[in-house]
Protein backbone atom coordinates (compact mmCIF):
# COMPACT_ATOMS: atom_id res chain seq x y z
CA UNK A 1 0.00 0.00 0.00
CA UNK A 2 1.37 3.41 -0.96
CA UNK A 3 1.82 5.94 1.87
CA UNK A 4 -0.58 8.87 2.15
CA UNK A 5 1.24 12.01 1.06
CA UNK A 6 1.58 14.96 3.40
CA UNK A 7 -1.24 17.47 3.16
CA UNK A 8 0.36 20.54 1.49
CA UNK A 9 -1.59 22.86 3.82
CA UNK A 10 0.24 21.52 6.87
CA UNK A 11 3.37 22.97 8.50
CA UNK A 12 3.08 26.32 6.73
CA UNK A 13 2.63 28.70 9.66
CA UNK A 14 4.88 28.64 12.72
CA UNK A 15 2.04 29.66 15.03
CA UNK A 16 -1.14 28.11 13.58
CA UNK A 17 -1.87 24.65 12.16
CA UNK A 18 -3.78 23.99 8.93
CA UNK A 19 -6.92 23.53 11.06
CA UNK A 20 -6.44 26.92 12.70
CA UNK A 21 -5.32 25.54 16.06
CA UNK A 22 -2.41 26.88 18.11
CA UNK A 23 0.79 25.06 17.18
CA UNK A 24 2.70 23.45 20.03
CA UNK A 25 5.98 24.96 21.12
CA UNK A 26 8.81 23.80 23.36
CA UNK A 27 11.05 25.85 25.60
CA UNK A 28 14.59 24.91 26.58
CA UNK A 29 14.37 23.65 30.16
CA UNK A 30 18.12 22.94 30.36
CA UNK A 31 20.91 22.37 27.85
CA UNK A 32 21.64 18.79 28.83
CA UNK A 33 23.11 17.74 25.46
CA UNK A 34 24.97 19.75 22.86
CA UNK A 35 25.44 18.16 19.46
CA UNK A 36 28.04 19.10 16.89
CA UNK A 37 27.46 18.23 13.25
CA UNK A 38 31.04 17.69 12.14
CA UNK A 39 30.05 18.03 8.46
CA UNK A 40 27.57 16.34 6.11
CA UNK A 41 30.19 14.54 4.01
CA UNK A 42 29.88 10.78 4.40
CA UNK A 43 31.40 7.70 2.81
CA UNK A 44 27.88 6.34 2.17
CA UNK A 45 24.71 7.55 0.47
CA UNK A 46 21.93 5.93 2.47
CA UNK A 47 18.44 5.48 1.07
CA UNK A 48 16.71 7.53 3.73
CA UNK A 49 19.35 9.54 5.57
CA UNK A 50 17.78 12.05 7.98
CA UNK A 51 19.96 14.88 6.64
CA UNK A 52 20.92 13.62 3.17
CA UNK A 53 24.59 12.97 3.96
CA UNK A 54 26.69 11.63 1.09
CA UNK A 55 30.19 11.79 -0.43
CA UNK A 56 29.03 14.93 -2.29
CA UNK A 57 26.88 16.77 0.24
CA UNK A 58 29.04 19.49 1.80
CA UNK A 59 26.18 21.86 2.71
CA UNK A 60 27.47 21.59 6.27
CA UNK A 61 31.25 21.88 6.26
CA UNK A 62 33.78 20.49 8.72
CA UNK A 63 33.80 22.14 12.12
CA UNK A 64 37.23 22.80 13.59
CA UNK A 65 38.46 21.91 17.06
CA UNK A 66 38.74 25.61 17.82
CA UNK A 67 35.10 26.23 16.90
CA UNK A 68 33.98 23.37 19.12
CA UNK A 69 36.16 24.66 21.97
CA UNK A 70 34.44 28.06 21.82
CA UNK A 71 31.06 26.44 22.55
CA UNK A 72 32.55 24.28 25.30
CA UNK A 73 33.96 27.47 26.81
CA UNK A 74 30.50 29.03 26.64
CA UNK A 75 28.99 26.04 28.45
CA UNK A 76 31.46 26.42 31.30
CA UNK A 77 31.34 30.22 31.41
CA UNK A 78 27.54 30.42 31.56
CA UNK A 79 27.05 27.40 33.82
CA UNK A 80 24.77 25.43 31.50
CA UNK A 81 25.34 22.20 33.38
CA UNK A 82 25.63 20.29 30.10
CA UNK A 83 26.64 16.68 30.62
CA UNK A 84 26.79 15.15 27.13
CA UNK A 85 28.50 16.32 23.95
CA UNK A 86 27.43 14.47 20.80
CA UNK A 87 29.16 14.28 17.44
CA UNK A 88 27.15 13.43 14.34
CA UNK A 89 27.45 13.96 10.61
CA UNK A 90 27.81 12.91 7.88
CA UNK A 91 30.41 10.52 9.11
CA UNK A 92 32.23 12.22 12.03
CA UNK A 93 35.42 10.23 11.51
CA UNK A 94 35.88 11.93 8.13
CA UNK A 95 36.56 15.19 10.00
CA UNK A 96 40.31 15.25 10.74
CA UNK A 97 39.77 17.32 13.89
CA UNK A 98 37.51 14.75 15.58
CA UNK A 99 40.21 13.25 17.86
CA UNK A 100 41.19 16.72 19.08
CA UNK A 101 37.52 17.59 19.68
CA UNK A 102 37.00 14.42 21.71
CA UNK A 103 40.18 15.00 23.67
CA UNK A 104 38.98 18.50 24.58
CA UNK A 105 35.53 17.26 25.66
CA UNK A 106 36.91 14.43 27.80
CA UNK A 107 39.61 16.61 29.34
CA UNK A 108 36.87 18.93 30.61
CA UNK A 109 35.16 16.03 32.39
CA UNK A 110 32.22 15.91 29.97
CA UNK A 111 30.74 12.81 28.40
CA UNK A 112 30.98 12.29 24.63
CA UNK A 113 29.14 10.16 22.11
CA UNK A 114 30.07 9.67 18.45
CA UNK A 115 27.56 8.45 15.87
CA UNK A 116 29.33 6.43 13.17
CA UNK A 117 28.92 3.71 10.57
CA UNK A 118 32.22 2.24 11.90
CA UNK A 119 33.58 1.79 8.39
CA UNK A 120 36.85 2.85 6.73
CA UNK A 121 36.98 6.45 8.03
CA UNK A 122 36.84 5.14 11.62
CA UNK A 123 39.44 2.48 10.94
CA UNK A 124 41.83 5.18 9.76
CA UNK A 125 41.57 6.72 13.23
CA UNK A 126 42.17 3.58 15.27
CA UNK A 127 45.43 4.87 16.72
CA UNK A 128 44.06 8.19 18.06
CA UNK A 129 40.93 6.37 19.29
CA UNK A 130 43.02 3.91 21.28
CA UNK A 131 45.07 6.81 22.64
CA UNK A 132 41.88 8.53 23.85
CA UNK A 133 40.76 5.29 25.49
CA UNK A 134 44.12 4.83 27.21
CA UNK A 135 44.25 8.39 28.55
CA UNK A 136 40.59 9.01 29.42
CA UNK A 137 39.12 5.55 30.00
CA UNK A 138 35.88 4.16 28.63
CA UNK A 139 33.28 5.57 31.01
CA UNK A 140 32.82 8.99 29.39
CA UNK A 141 33.17 8.01 25.71
CA UNK A 142 30.49 6.06 23.84
CA UNK A 143 30.64 5.07 20.19
CA UNK A 144 27.19 4.47 18.66
CA UNK A 145 27.33 2.33 15.54
CA UNK A 146 24.51 2.48 12.99
CA UNK A 147 23.30 -1.04 12.26
CA UNK A 148 19.92 -0.45 10.68
CA UNK A 149 18.68 -4.01 11.09
CA UNK A 150 20.00 -7.21 12.59
CA UNK A 151 19.86 -8.92 9.20
CA UNK A 152 22.32 -8.06 6.48
CA UNK A 153 19.72 -7.80 3.71
CA UNK A 154 17.62 -5.09 5.37
CA UNK A 155 20.66 -3.19 6.60
CA UNK A 156 22.07 -3.07 3.07
CA UNK A 157 18.68 -2.09 1.67
CA UNK A 158 19.19 1.16 3.57
CA UNK A 159 22.98 1.53 3.46
CA UNK A 160 23.92 -0.05 0.14
CA UNK A 161 25.53 -3.27 -1.04
CA UNK A 162 28.67 -4.44 0.78
CA UNK A 163 28.04 -2.04 3.69
CA UNK A 164 27.25 -4.77 6.24
CA UNK A 165 30.60 -6.50 6.76
CA UNK A 166 32.74 -3.36 7.22
CA UNK A 167 30.27 -2.01 9.78
CA UNK A 168 30.11 -5.31 11.69
CA UNK A 169 33.92 -5.57 11.60
CA UNK A 170 34.13 -2.06 13.05
CA UNK A 171 31.56 -2.85 15.74
CA UNK A 172 33.45 -5.96 16.81
CA UNK A 173 36.79 -4.11 16.85
CA UNK A 174 35.37 -1.38 19.09
CA UNK A 175 33.92 -3.91 21.53
CA UNK A 176 37.08 -6.02 21.64
CA UNK A 177 39.25 -2.92 22.13
CA UNK A 178 37.26 -2.04 25.25
CA UNK A 179 35.19 0.91 24.06
CA UNK A 180 31.68 1.59 25.35
CA UNK A 181 29.66 0.57 22.27
CA UNK A 182 26.04 1.44 21.56
CA UNK A 183 24.00 0.62 18.46
CA UNK A 184 21.39 2.59 16.53
CA UNK A 185 18.77 0.65 14.59
CA UNK A 186 15.60 1.61 12.74
CA UNK A 187 11.97 0.61 12.79
CA UNK A 188 11.48 0.03 9.06
CA UNK A 189 10.33 -3.58 9.18
CA UNK A 190 6.90 -4.75 10.35
CA UNK A 191 8.29 -6.27 13.55
CA UNK A 192 7.39 -5.27 17.07
CA UNK A 193 9.95 -3.59 19.30
CA UNK A 194 10.44 -6.85 21.23
CA UNK A 195 10.99 -8.84 18.03
CA UNK A 196 13.56 -6.36 16.76
CA UNK A 197 15.44 -6.36 20.07
CA UNK A 198 15.43 -10.16 20.17
CA UNK A 199 16.93 -10.23 16.68
CA UNK A 200 19.71 -7.84 17.67
CA UNK A 201 20.35 -9.85 20.84
CA UNK A 202 20.94 -12.95 18.73
CA UNK A 203 23.27 -10.99 16.44
CA UNK A 204 25.33 -9.65 19.34
CA UNK A 205 25.59 -13.16 20.82
CA UNK A 206 26.84 -14.55 17.49
CA UNK A 207 29.40 -11.75 17.28
CA UNK A 208 30.53 -12.25 20.87
CA UNK A 209 30.00 -8.61 21.85
CA UNK A 210 28.58 -7.57 25.21
CA UNK A 211 25.85 -5.19 24.03
CA UNK A 212 22.50 -5.28 25.83
CA UNK A 213 19.86 -5.24 23.08
CA UNK A 214 17.08 -4.85 25.64
CA UNK A 215 18.46 -1.62 27.11
CA UNK A 216 16.86 1.28 25.14
CA UNK A 217 19.85 3.51 25.93
CA UNK A 218 22.28 0.95 24.48
CA UNK A 219 20.26 -0.17 21.46
CA UNK A 220 18.37 2.90 20.27
CA UNK A 221 15.60 2.21 17.74
CA UNK A 222 14.62 5.23 15.66
CA UNK A 223 11.38 5.59 13.68
CA UNK A 224 11.71 5.67 9.91
CA UNK A 225 11.41 9.22 8.62
CA UNK A 226 9.88 10.51 5.40
CA UNK A 227 8.84 14.20 5.35
CA UNK A 228 6.46 13.55 2.43
CA UNK A 229 4.28 11.08 4.38
CA UNK A 230 1.25 12.48 6.19
CA UNK A 231 1.53 13.04 9.93
CA UNK A 232 -0.61 15.07 12.37
CA UNK A 233 0.40 18.58 13.33
CA UNK A 234 1.08 18.94 17.05
CA UNK A 235 -1.09 21.50 18.82
CA UNK A 236 -0.95 22.83 22.38
CA UNK A 237 -3.93 20.58 23.15
CA UNK A 238 -1.94 17.48 22.12
CA UNK A 239 0.14 17.53 25.29
CA UNK A 240 -2.93 16.68 27.36
CA UNK A 241 -4.41 14.31 24.79
CA UNK A 242 -1.16 12.36 24.47
CA UNK A 243 -0.31 12.70 28.17
CA UNK A 244 3.13 14.01 27.25
CA UNK A 245 5.11 16.91 28.61
CA UNK A 246 6.85 19.40 26.30
CA UNK A 247 9.92 18.74 28.47
CA UNK A 248 10.10 15.20 27.02
CA UNK A 249 10.81 16.46 23.50
CA UNK A 250 14.40 16.64 22.28
CA UNK A 251 14.51 20.41 21.79
CA UNK A 252 13.66 20.90 25.48
CA UNK A 253 17.10 19.63 26.44
CA UNK A 254 19.43 19.82 23.45
CA UNK A 255 20.76 21.96 20.61
CA UNK A 256 23.08 21.31 17.65
CA UNK A 257 25.93 23.38 16.23
CA UNK A 258 26.41 23.42 12.43
CA UNK A 259 28.55 25.36 10.01
CA UNK A 260 26.99 26.10 6.65
CA UNK A 261 29.07 26.13 3.49
CA UNK A 262 30.30 29.68 2.89
CA UNK A 263 29.41 30.87 6.41
CA UNK A 264 31.98 32.78 8.43
CA UNK A 265 31.04 31.08 11.70
CA UNK A 266 28.90 28.23 13.06
CA UNK A 267 25.24 28.52 14.01
CA UNK A 268 23.06 26.84 16.63
CA UNK A 269 19.95 24.98 15.44
CA UNK A 270 17.07 23.47 17.38
CA UNK A 271 17.85 19.80 16.87
CA UNK A 272 19.83 17.16 15.01
CA UNK A 273 17.09 16.47 12.45
CA UNK A 274 16.59 19.94 10.98
CA UNK A 275 19.93 21.50 10.06
CA UNK A 276 18.80 23.14 6.82
CA UNK A 277 15.45 24.73 7.70
CA UNK A 278 16.07 28.40 8.50
CA UNK A 279 13.13 28.64 10.91
CA UNK A 280 15.01 26.31 13.26
CA UNK A 281 18.25 28.36 13.26
CA UNK A 282 18.46 30.07 16.64
CA UNK A 283 21.61 32.22 16.48
CA UNK A 284 25.37 32.03 16.66
CA UNK A 285 25.80 31.31 20.37
CA UNK A 286 24.21 29.11 22.98
CA UNK A 287 22.90 32.23 24.67
CA UNK A 288 21.02 33.06 21.46
CA UNK A 289 19.42 29.62 21.31
CA UNK A 290 17.44 29.47 24.55
CA UNK A 291 14.11 30.61 23.05
CA UNK A 292 11.05 28.50 22.28
CA UNK A 293 10.91 26.18 19.29
CA UNK A 294 7.69 25.94 17.26
CA UNK A 295 7.00 22.33 16.21
CA UNK A 296 6.49 23.29 12.58
CA UNK A 297 7.91 20.28 10.77
CA UNK A 298 6.77 16.67 10.13
CA UNK A 299 9.89 15.39 11.93
CA UNK A 300 8.77 17.18 15.11
CA UNK A 301 5.59 15.12 15.11
CA UNK A 302 6.77 11.74 13.86
CA UNK A 303 10.21 11.47 15.47
CA UNK A 304 9.92 13.39 18.72
CA UNK A 305 6.32 13.71 19.88
CA UNK A 306 4.63 10.62 18.44
CA UNK A 307 7.78 8.52 17.98
CA UNK A 308 9.11 9.38 21.43
CA UNK A 309 12.66 9.36 20.07
CA UNK A 310 15.71 11.41 21.02
CA UNK A 311 19.19 11.22 19.57
CA UNK A 312 20.76 11.28 23.03
CA UNK A 313 18.64 8.40 24.36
Amino acid sequence: MLPVLLDPAKFKDAWITAKGETRAHVGLKALETLWFNTGTLCNLTCRNCYIESSPRNDRLVYLTAGEVAAYLDEIQRDGHGTKLIGFTGGEPFMNPDLPAMLDDVLARGLEAIVLTNAMKPMHKMKAPLLDLLARHGRDNLAIRVSVDHYERELHEEERGLRSWKPTIDGLVWLAQAGFQVNVAGRHFSNETDDEVRAGYAQLFTRLGVAIDAHDPAVLVLFPEMDPTVDVPEITTACWGILKKSPDSVMCASSRMVVKRKGASRPAVVACTLLPYDSQFELGGTLADSVGEVRLNHPHCAKFCVLGGAACSA
